[in-house]
């Protein structure tokens, strides 16, 4: 769910939580109330001192249908909700109460109460509505009513379809300021689907300080997000997290830290070590999703459809693990210094896959790319809600700290209009190595080059982008003769 700033505000009985939730905690306040608890949460290896019940205390290894649940090879089922009820429990789930841009600019505000989130025909249903220029929502969570230290985490959902819907299924640690503030507290985003791209699947983990993340992907063949519903899970151990679609397994990572600015790193696998809940809500408009349009509706299309959450655990885990060595590979440059791959655009290639030059749709962005007589020629027919809707990418560029770096390219537009190039760090937060600068394209080919110097720490995944959305116009794009230089 990306950054958040502000004060956490939990309500069945309205509790005020801090530190990971809320920046008003600072650092240093965060780190003296967790260091004294840090050797007990660490030494917690077995899965059976944690709170959940087994299978058989549960006395709910059932669905909504009577229907029993089997759960996955080595696991048993510690905890279930199919919503067979007419309400939501409070035994189970709290209400949780925000503010209006509260983070990520979003446009909701999170009210507690069941015309937000409720039950029906066995589903829980978060359901935003919109009054003249305000939006509302609903947002639940398990907090200290269910939480597990590993296992597999898992739901089966239908999301909302419309231009600035975000619907998520994630967790966040029972204790939010043991190891500090976001990010350093760690979260898991088991599920985010944005309203006006149904058909592709994020599953991301945010870690660090710096903040950092690792994110998979997956797009459906067949099929809508949207249309039907989907089972989204987890599978969390020591060490490593594995995240799965409709029993599909997609992405998985055992690469993550945390720590404080100027200290070392806390004990492998921290801070994913400890006790999460699990969150389930829909934002609307924000930095990622967009804003809604003229075309979003706030009917039975907006909501989001949750037929059960379940959790399971297996008896025991060895937390006896080492972190992998990270190796980084850094990408050399061709016989003329050029990092960028097929820069001339003499061969053509798969744009679509994530090898060299990657054409990229976002937020109601349409058009293609084709390479073409020494050229890439990006023909729009929507310039989509951001500025990122309509992109062309190359990942792999190596970036060393302390060195300058020469940033080049050729380009004209068939109607004079702008463009922004960058180069970006996908997995350091998204920072800007050279930051997003917009160049007026004419109708005739212009050189354009940028000289800046490296000052993040190295990163062998840095990437060029060209981002073509949002600025204007849908005017044809005519690229060729990228380079990027090391020049120190």
């Amino acid at each position: 769910m990306k950054k958040r700033i502000g004060i956490f505000l939990i309500t069945a009985t309205m509790v005020l939580l801090s530190g990971c939730g809320g920046d008003a905690v600072s650092d240093g306040a965060a780190s003296s109330g967790s260091e004294a608890v840090q050797d007990s949460a660490a030494d917690d290896t077995s899965a059976g001192d944690q709170q959940a019940q087994t299978e058989d205390e549960a006395g709910a290894a059932e669905d909504a249908n009577g229907s029993e649940v089997t759960a996955p090879e080595g696991y048993h089922l510690i905890w279930q909700d199919e919503f067979d009820g007419d309400s939501l429990s409070k035994d189970d789930w709290n209400y949780e109460a925000h503010p209006k841009g509260w983070v990520n600019n979003e446009w909701q505000e999170y009210i507690p109460t069941d015309e937000y989130a409720f039950v029906k025909d066995g589903q829980l249903v978060i359901q935003p509505k919109k009054d003249g220029n305000d939006y509302y929502s609903g947002r639940v969570n398990t907090q200290s009513r269910h939480a597990l230290k590993y296992g597999r985490i898992e739901a089966s959902i239908k999301v909302p379809e419309g231009q600035g819907f975000l619907p998520a299924f994630w967790m966040m640690p029972e204790n939010e300021g043991f190891y500090g503030q976001w990010p350093k507290c760690g979260e898991i985003d088991i599920m985010e689907v944005l309203g006006n791209d149904t058909k592709r699947l994020y599953g991301t983990l945010h870690y660090g300080e710096p903040h950092k993340q690792q994110q998979g992907s997956v797009e459906l063949k067949d099929g809508d997000f949207s249309k039907e519903f989907h089972e989204f899970a987890i599978e969390w151990e020591p060490g490593q997290i594995r995240w799965y679609l409709d029993g599909e397994q997609y992405f998985e990572t055992s690469d993550w830290f945390t720590k404080y600015d100027g200290e070392e790193e806390k004990p492998y696998p921290a801070p994913f070590n400890q006790e999460f809940h699990v969150i389930l809500n829909v934002a609307v408009g924000g930095d990622w999703p967009g804003n809604p349009d003229d075309t979003t509706v706030f009917d039975e299309r907006a909501a989001m459809y949750v037929d059960y959450v379940r959790m399971y655990q297996k008896d025991s885990y060895d937390e006896n693990v080492t972190k992998p060595e990270k190796v980084r590979e850094f990408k050399e440059a061709d016989e003329t210094g050029n990092f960028v791959t097929n820069s001339d655009f003499a061969n053509d290639e798969d744009l679509t896959d994530d090898v060299d030059w990657k054409f990229l749709l976002f937020n109601g962005g349409e058009g293609e790319a084709k390479i073409q007589d020494g050229e890439i020629t990006i023909t729009s027919s929507n310039e989509g809600t951001e500025e990122y809707s309509v992109q062309l990418v190359q990942p792999g560029m190596p970036m060393i700290k302390g060195k300058s770096y020469t940033f080049s390219f050729e380009a004209y537009a068939d109607e004079e209009r702008q463009m922004k190039p960058a180069i970006t760090a996908p997995e350091v937060d998204w920072i800007r190595y050279f930051p997003d600068t917009p160049v007026d394209l004419t109708t005739d080919w212009q050189t354009y080059s940028f000289t800046f110097e490296m000052t993040e720490e190295d990163d062998d995944k840095g990437r060029v982008e060209f981002n073509m959305g949002k600025q204007g116009s849908t005017a044809t794009i005519h690229i060729r003769n990228v380079r990027l230089e090391e020049t120190q």
